[in-house]
């Protein structure tokens, strides 16, 4: 596959533009965004597709699992993303029972996400389980992107992060579900913790592209959580993450810089202040409310008691 960057696009990528590039042989790299400053940032450094993953529950709002976040949460953070950019696809997960209870949910919830947050596709969980809710979606005219392998809103029926598809049995079982996301119209598939070989396999006999996170390089792309691509913790970091930058320290030092120079009075100095001549001064504070109260009481409007 090609390694050239990816061009800066004229516009707004959709799932065409995706599929070019898949075509074209190019490894698709795409990263979690959340926020406003973050995401116009990886929107021009040409990452051409961005999740708003459901992990805001753990990496942003401080929830235990992504099973606690709302879809109200998620609107306001698709919002801020999709503002933020104009180039970049953003995908948008839908969150824990939003979708696969009844059909009628699922489509409200999936057009929300288009309608009212102006995310570009969204992006569920499950294989054969999720086909039927995958396929009612995508006849209704909304991109899906299907998510394989570690599903983060099964976490308590999985037993933890653990990876998956180690034994015959799972492993045939993923390959059946990337088959049925395919063929149900999914545009691309996410398979997380899924061991490397596996993965590739699996990439190989599908004509969608695969999103690695935690699944080796053979997939058609790959996906991270942008924290953990920033070092922005210093707690556990998963193995499949790579620190591009240790942001955290590097915050902390800033942090404690400042707050050393209010404590000795170095902050703010003569740059970060203002100044007006002193004849200037020596007007205003000529009338004070200690000197003339009853002129600073009726600038403001308030009647007197003589004047009652």
């Amino acid at each position: 596959m090609s390694q050239t960057p990816n061009p800066q696009p004229a516009g707004r990528l959709t799932i065409s533009s995706i599929a070019r590039l898949y075509a074209e042989g190019k490894r698709i790299a795409m990263l979690t965004a959340y926020d406003y400053p973050t995401a116009r940032t990886l929107d021009d450094a040409g990452i051409p597709m961005l999740l708003v993953g459901d992990t805001v529950g753990q990496v942003m709002l401080g929830y235990d699992s992504t099973v606690r976040v709302t879809m109200t949460e998620m609107l306001h953070h698709i919002k801020a993303v999709v503002r933020a950019t104009r180039h970049a696809l953003v995908v948008a997960d839908l969150p824990f029972l939003s979708y696969g209870v009844t059909t009628e949910a699922s489509l409200e919830n999936a057009g929300l996400m288009l309608s009212e947050g102006g995310a570009g596709a969204v992006k569920l969980e499950g294989g054969e389980r999720s086909a039927r809710t995958i396929e009612t979606i995508v006849r209704a005219g909304i991109p899906v992107m299907g998510h394989i392998g570690l599903t983060p809103q099964s976490i308590h029926q999985l037993g933890g992060h653990k990876v998956q598809g180690k034994t015959r049995d799972a492993g045939r079982q993923l390959i059946a579900d990337a088959v049925a996301v395919q063929e149900v119209g999914a545009f691309a598939l996410v398979l997380e913790l899924v061991p490397e070989e596996l993965a590739a396999a699996i990439t190989q006999r599908l004509h969608i592209p695969t999103i690695g996170i935690g699944a080796g390089a053979g997939c058609s792309g790959q996906v991270q959580v942008i924290t953990d691509l920033l070092g922005m913790s210093d707690e556990f970091t998963p193995k499949h993450a790579r620190h591009y930058a240790e942001l955290y320290s590097i915050v902390k030092a800033a942090a404690e810089a400042y707050q050393a120079d209010v404590i000795a009075g170095t902050f703010p100095g003569p740059a970060e202040s203002s100044r007006i001549d002193a004849a200037t001064l020596d007007e205003i504070l000529r009338v004070t409310p200690t000197s003339r109260p009853e002129m600073v009481e009726s600038s403001r409007g308030i009647p007197l008691d003589r004047d009652l």
